[in-house]
């Protein structure tokens, strides 16, 4: 921050931070005062909460031991981390992802400016307070969906304040998202400048010794991330007035959990901010000031470090020829670009970090990209939220085939090549971005209540939005006013005045003569003739078409409502009994009279054979409380033999229809607010078992008297 800029104490009980020592004059008074940048109109605030449900699970939150003096402020639970107990969690279950970190490959990248193997991304991402973050989403559409999976390599779930608690678990929905695209989550470790509350008995506390020498706060982190199924800690230690035996304690504390956490697959990040005196000073680099937090004499103390927002060509420069003297990757070193206050709009010299025409400097860290949805009105749409992250991520051009490299704002897209995980069958996608206006199953609605639950995200399409076509190129989005399954569709809407091929998944997918793809699909206006893309190769060089082979999927007519297409791909094989499918798209060509289309694509599957996955068992109602709007319960189950993508609970009505009460990974879930419909004495639930082809199992029942 420029020396001449002040910052004003935040209140000590704040649900959202930033990075106080790197704060910018705007982002320091959003962060003392909840108002947007004093340039600017104000940035709304992430959507309050309903009043809290009674009985409602949200995710984890703690001080190291040591506690504040006096109250804390409603809805706001003081605990110490120390004491934490796996077995006394009550809402653990609720809490546990459940979903495996996928492997993850590079396709051939879609331009020529986008690298493999060089800079990588690390966001930092508040997806809500501190406290109070439901631990299973919510029933508002209103939330961040990050969606851009593809170019990220790792995510730090951020937040923590002095009034609430510093270290941050990341809730399950975030956790299972990520890991089905391959991306590591890490939890928070935040102890803020004294102007922000901080203390610094809570640094202490946290690299504390037991009386075997040991760092009791270090096994502890460990356990939370094992028992949670994240993957590692982002630690931030800012508050100021340590000495130099504080930031030896400091290093033997990082030694000691990343040891823990290399034994366990975990990672552990550190945040450039305490120095070798124990004092907080921000870097930009680094250096020998806090080099013995990144790697000391012994080795590796942390797994990477994210540097402070005053880096320059020069220190960015440095800092990757001292990460490779120590025998480390430069790649290892996240340089943080703030985009929480402007977005797109943030001024950066791109060129000291991801030059275009030489090797990377260092890795890019990302510092609040959820500024896509803060940003737009109250009143936003997911429609507005998913167009103005596919620009975030993908530049002005909306096309990563064709970024913009010559504007102030370097997308993502165009220095970092794009990643899929994509590689096993059954794949599908109903194209559900984690949340919606309704839920749909089979093309009819059967809950009108909004919702985001980023578990239940599909894994999307990793080129979006790229559309080749010799003619008009028409708009490719997700919609949210109509879908297959789940809350989204996507939608290609406008003129057509030549055919228009969409890629969508680059894949590793095995292929033989079984080998099936079904699309269900409708048009809304047309006619448009549908052709299924399929490539058995990847493209020459980076930047050129993919090379598609196109396989008949029939005529659509407005009006007819949602069909599936059953392809068999045998024909592409050439007389080999085997082989592989490299991407997977759709071809459109408008039908005789048309001159513009209006297409849906509700889902998309690729399998050998379809198997309808084994029911769960014990459908049990854990507890029950009133809340203000009717009553709130909880559910358990026993998990289903066998590959389960998801779990999805229905309440039965007295008509015999069900109505959607929400899905998870896991095996638990709570729903508030229910009540009795007229002339029913007893709630009626049901639990099916979901597969990754999206086969539903027969149901397990429990009810409840009201």
């Amino acid at each position: 921050m420029n020396p001449s800029e002040t910052r004003r104490p935040a209140h000590p009980t704040r649900r959202t931070v930033v990075l106080a020592g790197a704060a910018t004059a705007a982002t320091a008074a959003t962060a003392a005062t909840g108002l947007g940048a004093p340039a600017a109109a104000a940035a709304p605030a992430p959507a309050p909460e309903a009043a809290a449900a009674a009985n409602a699970p949200y995710a984890s939150y703690w001080y190291p031991d040591s506690l504040p003096s006096g109250t804390p402020g409603a809805g706001i639970t003081w605990r110490g981390l120390k004491t934490w107990r796996a077995q006394d969690d009550p809402d653990l279950a609720f809490n546990q992802a459940s979903v495996p970190l996928a492997a993850r490959f590079t396709p051939v990248a879609v331009n020529t400016t986008a690298r493999a193997g060089q800079a990588r991304i690390s966001s930092l991402v508040s997806f809500g307070p501190t406290a109070q973050n439901p631990s299973q989403g919510s029933a508002t559409a209103d939330f961040y969906a990050l969606a851009h999976w593809q170019y990220l390599d790792e995510l730090v779930f951020w937040g923590g304040s002095s009034g609430e608690g510093l270290i941050l678990a990341p809730n399950a929905p975030v956790v299972d998202a990520a890991h089905r695209n391959g991306v590591p989550v890490l939890g928070n470790v935040f102890l803020p400048p004294a102007a922000y509350g901080g203390q610094l008995q809570w640094t202490r506390d946290l690299v504390q010794r037991d009386a075997a020498g040991g760092y009791p706060l270090a096994d502890k982190l460990v356990e939370v991330a094992v028992a949670y199924g994240f993957d590692g800690w982002f630690v931030n230690a800012e508050t100021g007035g340590g000495n130099a035996a504080l930031a030896t304690d400091m290093n033997g504390f990082l030694r000691r959990l990343r040891a823990l956490s290399q034994a366990r697959g975990l990672k552990v990040t550190w945040y450039d901010s305490m120095t070798t005196g124990g004092g907080v000073s921000w870097q930009g680099a680094l250096n020998s000031a806090n080099q013995t937090f990144f790697q000391d004499a012994s080795g590796r103390v942390s797994d990477s470090m994210f540097l402070d927002f005053r880096w320059s060509t020069a220190s960015l420069a440095s800092s990757g020829t001292l990460a490779g003297n120590l025998g480390r990757d430069r790649y290892e070193l996240w340089a943080g670009v703030d985009v929480e206050a402007s977005g797109w709009n943030k001024s950066v010299n791109w060129n000291a970090v991801v030059p275009l025409d030489k090797p990377h400097v260092v890795s890019l860290g990302l510092y609040r990209p959820e500024w896509t949805r803060n940003q737009l009105p109250a009143d936003r749409t997911p429609g507005q939220f998913h167009a103005a992250d596919d620009r975030f991520w993908t530049g002005q051009s909306l096309d990563p085939s064709t970024p913009d490299t010559a504007g102030g704002w370097r997308a993502p897209a165009v220095s970092v090549a794009d990643r899929s995980t994509v590689r096993a069958l059954p794949f599908a996608s109903t194209f559900n971005t984690g949340h919606g206006l309704r839920w749909y199953d089979n093309g009819a609605v059967t809950s009108t209540t909004a919702w985001n639950h980023l578990g239940l995200q599909d894994r999307l399409p990793n080129r979006r939005w790229v559309v080749r076509t010799t003619g008009v190129r028409p708009s490719v989005t997700f919609d949210f006013a109509d879908a297959w399954r789940g809350g989204s569709s996507l939608l290609v809407d406008g003129a057509l005045t030549a055919p228009a091929t969409v890629d969508l998944y680059s894949t590793r997918l095995p292929l033989t003569a079984d080998t099936v793809v079904d699309l269900t699909y409708r048009a809304d206006a047309g006619p448009v003739v549908v052709d299924l893309a399929v490539a058995t190769r990847e493209p020459a060089t980076p930047g050129a078409a993919v090379p598609y082979s196109y396989l008949p999927a029939g005529t659509l007519r407005p009006g007819t409502g949602w069909s599936t297409a059953t392809l068999r791909l045998s024909g592409l094989l050439a007389g080999q009994p085997s082989g592989t499918v490299h991407a997977l798209g759709i071809r459109l060509t408008a039908g005789t009279g048309a001159t513009a289309v209006r297409f849906r694509l509700g889902a998309l599957s690729i399998h050998h054979a379809t198997t309808v996955p084994a029911a769960p068992a014990a459908l049990r109602i854990t507890s029950t409380a009133p809340d203000t709007t009717g009553s709130a319960f909880r559910f358990a189950w026993d998990r289903a033999p066998g590959e389960v993508r998801q779990y999805e609970l229905h309440r039965v009505l007295p008509d015999g229809s069900r109505r959607f009460l929400g899905g998870t990974a896991g095996t638990a879930y709570h729903v508030p607010a229910l009540r009795a419909e007229p002339g029913e004495s007893v709630a009626r639930f049901e639990v099916r078992s979901v597969s990754e082809a999206y086969q539903v199992s027969s149901a397990t029942g429990a009810e409840r008297p009201w």
